[in-house]
């Protein structure tokens, strides 16, 4: 055994070892976990609720960053286990068990303008009533998926078209779906956990990734990917969820409590991801002589999007008759926020 899978070894028999004496003697702290850093979107809606829940109640939460108990899949599993009661986690880590999550992985399907995603995500039937049906069949409740920004690609050189992606390994996250659409963009799709990105890069075993630019301010992605190719292509998205059992065992007063934690950092990050992308890349060009940045025009962007029906042809086949029903909605929530 490496010494990495020790010591998460040993933060999650610690961590399950708290929790026993948490059961008798300290019930009411919440353990909640997420998958970036200090700082980050996920990390200020999860003290944003952390602060709601403490001025409110006399439980307390706490808080495990990205690493502190493993990758992505980790805390995952560690929720559906009881182990953790919350998870705040992308659907791109999701796709695995909830394969119709991977549908914001179909390439411009979303739009790009800030406020129209976030007035999406408010009022999606697609969002608000179906997702949460498909979340509880594995064990978890979905209190909020929430918009945290624009994808960019970083490349080991300008990207301007299908043709410009020709031999190069792009990394993916663990989802079938975003291989597939790096597939359809003429890339080489490398699905890799986020521990490996910044050596993969760095060794050029990588040539580019995908991620917010707050993510790649955060990160230090530029410093070993710094072509930044804004294509248009879609949103990252990520989900607040908790363990079922926990969630339907606690008190209504509890619940509501939940409910309005959840609300109150939602609202927060609505307010709080606007100019976010811009700050961060400004940081990033103060940052760095070598960073470029290239943003694709609509002509260019039509050579990428042609591609789109493939990767939504390749969601429907994975998921069915419930990802057609899905998409349906989705596409008919999109168009009420757009028209």
């Amino acid at each position: 055994m490496t010494l990495t899978a020790l010591l998460k070894t040993a933060s999650v028999s610690a961590l399950a070892l708290s929790i026993g004496v948490a059961s008798t003697a300290q019930a009411d702290t919440w353990r909640y976990a997420h998958e970036e850093y200090e700082g980050d979107v996920q990390d200020v809606f999860a003290y944003k609720f952390k602060e709601y829940v403490e001025d409110n109640s006399d439980h307390t939460v706490q808080v495990f960053r990205f690493g502190e108990l493993g990758e992505s899949d980790d805390i995952l599993e560690q929720t559906q286990m009881g182990i953790l009661n919350f998870v705040n986690q992308s659907p791109g880590f999701t796709g695995s068990v909830i394969p119709a999550a991977q549908i914001f992985f179909i390439p411009y399907l979303m739009p790009t303008d800030e406020e129209t995603v976030i007035e999406f995500f408010k009022t999606s039937e697609a969002i608000n009533e179906m997702f949460p049906e498909l979340y509880a069949e594995q064990g978890l409740e979905l209190l909020q998926m929430y918009p945290e920004g624009e994808m960019v690609v970083t490349v080991d050189e300008p990207v301007r078209s299908p043709d410009d992606f020709q031999g190069k390994n792009i990394r993916t996250m663990t989802n079938p779906l975003l291989a597939e659409t790096y597939r359809a963009f003429g890339a080489t799709p490398t699905p890799l956990p986020w521990g490996e990105v910044y050596g993969g890069l760095q060794t050029n075993i990588l040539q580019g990734q995908e991620n917010p630019i707050f993510w790649i301010e955060s990160g230090g992605l530029y410093e070993v990917s710094p072509n930044l190719v804004f294509t248009g292509h879609g949103w990252f998205t990520t989900a607040l969820m908790a363990n079922q059992d926990f969630y339907n065992g606690l008190p209504a007063e509890d619940k509501e409590l939940v409910q309005e934690a959840t609300a109150f950092a939602f609202d927060y990050i609505n307010e709080y991801v606007p100019g976010l992308s811009e700050e961060a890349l400004q940081t990033i060009l103060d940052s760095s002589d070598e960073v470029t940045v290239t943003r694709l025009t609509e002509a260019e962007i039509e050579a990428f999007r042609a591609r789109a029906p493939q990767v939504e042809e390749e969601f429907l086949s994975m998921t069915g008759e419930t990802g057609r029903e899905l998409l349906e909605q989705f596409k008919a929530d999109l168009e009420a926020v757009t028209n």
